[in-house]
């Protein structure tokens, strides 16, 4: 895929690889407690686009913010940095 100016980037794992040319990405981020100062993880998870049906559950990808592809699809997986062991 080409460079198509800035899009959001993001990075995460692998949670879902059912669907087919889709998978399902979770992306953690850390937030700190308003009251107790205290880092807490929460997450999202993103239905990407994966054309080749490369990715498997388990593998750290990069997504990219694209149009909207489906009723819930509006990310591309760009790379899979590290295949799951």
């Amino acid at each position: 895929m080409e460079d198509r100016g800035r899009k959001t980037k993001i990075e995460g794992v692998v949670v879902s690889d059912k669907m087919d040319k889709t998978v399902v990405v979770r992306v953690e981020r850390l937030v700190r407690h308003p009251v107790f100062h205290k880092f807490i993880k929460r997450y999202v998870k993103y239905k990407a686009h994966d054309e080749n049906n490369d990715c498997r559950m388990g593998d750290r990808v990069m997504i990219a913010a694209s149009r909207p592809l489906s009723k819930e699809k509006r990310w591309r997986m760009v790379q899979i940095i590290e295949k799951a062991k």
